[in-house]
Order: structure tokens, then sequence, then C-alpha cells
């Protein structure tokens, strides 16, 4: 279990990486093609996806609450499209900076979350009432 003001520190990374993921997409969306139709419609319909596919599924209120190994699934899938767009927009050394960063930022709080949750596990079952 991290001690809190780094479990805050890395939710609010977290945070952070979600917004540079969704400006990478739209980047790349407005620079990938010399249509301007196909570039408003990738530049705006990318971080659109993101949002919708991110809101269902890794998001901490998720619409779909799924076990941890499909969100983080959903989540390196999301991040590694951000990391390909930011280096197909020619941000190669910050693409690869951010990709590497996401990961470990996933799986800090990937350990986290199991830790709390074996904490929280342990609480309770204290808390039961002796036979």
């Amino acid at each position: 279990m991290l001690p809190r003001p780094l479990h805050v520190a890395n939710e609010v990374l977290a945070f952070l990486l979600e917004l540079v993921a969704l400006a990478s997409l739209a980047v790349w969306g407005f620079t990938t093609s010399s249509n301007a139709a196909v570039r408003v419609l990738l530049g705006l319909g990318a971080p659109a996806l993101m949002v919708l596919v991110w809101g269902a599924f890794a998001a901490p209120r998720a619409r779909f609450q799924i076990p941890m190994a499909p969100v983080l699934a959903v989540k390196t899938v999301v991040f590694g499209a951000a990391t390909a767009a930011g280096y197909a927009a020619g941000w190669h050394a910050f693409a690869v900076v951010f990709g590497v960063v996401a990961v470990v930022n996933m799986v800090i709080a990937a350990l986290d979350r199991e830790s709390l949750k074996n904490v929280a596990a342990a609480s309770t079952s204290q808390l039961e009432p002796l036979p």
C-alpha cells in the first residue's frame, strides 16, 4: 500500500496522462491527412472514441464494472494508441517517454489497488464474530 501522498500523486499523474492521451490523439487526427474533412473527423473522433471507451470500462466510476485485468487491457490499448499517435504526429521522444510513464503509472496503480483490497479484506475478516 502506497503512503497517502504517493497514492494521491500517482492518481494525479494518471489523470494528467489521460489528458495527454486525449491531446495526442487530437493532434494526430488533425495532422494525419491532407483532406480537411478527414482531419476534422479524426481530430475530433479519435479523442471522442477514447472518452467513450475510457468512460465505459476504465474510469473509476465506469459504466461497466469489469475485473482489473480487462481494465488494464483497455488502458494499455488506449495509452498504446496515444503513444503511437504522438509518435506518428512527430513527437517521437515525447511519445516514448509518455508510453513508459503510462506503463509505470498503471503498474503502480494496479499494485496499490490490489494491496488496498487486501487490507480491506483483512480488516473485514477481523470484524467477524467468533463462533
